[in-house]
């Protein structure tokens, strides 16, 4: 019984059905290719360029067609004249702790001076096809096109200037300049920013004096801030006082206007009223004239209007009083003239 089992397993077609088994199981885990989210797939045909793929799960034919990989979602960093002794993600690590590369960062200025210059780029892969296939040494190319950039732009200032105010020109130049190269080899790589990190100055007696324009610089920078910021304080609140001043002018104005108005509206009705009746209109303007003058009259003094001298009559020691004996006879009717037109405020009779 044994030996028919023996038999049974090593016949000629169970050992082809294995072969068969596992070359199928072989070329199916061959015929399968993942692409993470970061990346982008190149598919080879017989070593001919066929197409890219996207994140996902791909296949392929086995032996015939092969992959590869390229991260093309990730910004990278690249670091000149030092290297971090521990780096963290994509090269930005502790830069206090680095090991210096004095052939990188060492450069000469448009004045003739020696300044040492410490720098990061950051670029990201936009073809993988290009990046495979047009670039044989990848990273001396990027580094040798961005050491020449940046050492051109330095050669063309002043160290004063490359101390102070032509730091974010070099930068930004930096970044026009490399990529135009870049998209005249045609490398696939996009550089998204370039950053100085340290500029020193030559050793020596010459370093105290570049120093201290250093801190002149961040001095002065500090005083346009401060400046700058008094201003934004100051301009804001002036300009809403004056704002409030002409509003305050406007409601006046137009408090004025109106006040005229009213006034010109009331002297035309008054003007009708005395065209209609012109006697009871002249008696009544007279009368509200003495109400609104004598009101606020504390000593009232009625004099006859005969009378020619007022002095022997009036008591000086008393208030708005004449002595019993000598008082003359107060009219209590009295007509104003008919000669004059009345105004807004009335009339004197």
């Amino acid at each position: 019984m044994a030996e028919r089992s023996s038999r049974l397993t090593l016949t000629p077609r169970f050992i082809i059905v294995l072969i068969v088994l596992a070359v199928a199981g072989f070329l199916a885990f061959n015929a399968v290719f993942l692409v993470d989210q970061t990346e982008e797939s190149v598919v080879l045909t017989f070593g001919k360029y066929s197409r890219t793929e996207g994140p996902g799960l791909h296949f392929k034919i086995p032996f015939v067609e092969e992959n590869y990989n390229v991260v093309t979602r990730i910004v990278q960093t690249m670091d000149f004249g030092f290297r971090p002794n521990n780096p963290g993600v994509f090269g930005l690590g502790d830069t206090d702790q680095k090991t210096s590369y004095k052939s990188e960062s060492t450069m000469l200025t448009g004045d003739l001076n020696i300044v040492d210059i410490t720098w990061i780029i950051q670029y990201r892969i936009t073809d993988a096809r290009q990046w495979l296939f047009n670039l044989d040494a990848k990273e001396k190319t990027i580094r040798d096109i961005t050491q020449s950039v940046v050492n051109q732009l330095v050669g063309d200032r002043a160290i004063l200037d490359i101390l102070g105010t032509e730091r974010l020109a070099i930068e930004s130049k930096a970044v026009e300049k490399i990529n135009a190269l870049f998209r005249g080899y045609k490398i696939g790589v996009l550089v998204t920013n370039v950053q100085l990190k340290d500029i020193m100055p030559p050793s020596g007696s010459v370093k105290a004096a570049f120093e201290d324009v250093n801190v002149a610089f961040q001095d002065m920078n500090r005083l346009i801030n401060e400046g700058q910021q008094t201003y934004n304080q100051e301009i804001p609140k002036a300009a809403g006082e004056a704002q409030q001043m002409i509003q305050v002018a406007e409601g006046y104005a137009t408090e004025r206007v109106n006040n005229a108005l009213g006034e010109v509206a009331r002297f035309k009705d008054v003007l009708a009223e005395y065209r209609r009746a012109p006697q009871v209109t002249r008696e009544r303007l007279y009368i509200e004239t003495m109400q609104h003058v004598l009101s606020d009259s504390k000593d009232t003094e009625l004099i006859d209007k005969k009378l020619t001298n007022f002095l022997p009559f009036k008591n000086l020691g008393s208030t708005g009083t004449v002595p019993e004996a000598q008082a003359p006879e107060v009219k209590t009717e009295s007509k104003p003239d008919s000669k004059s037109m009345p105004d807004s405020k009335g009339v004197q009779p």
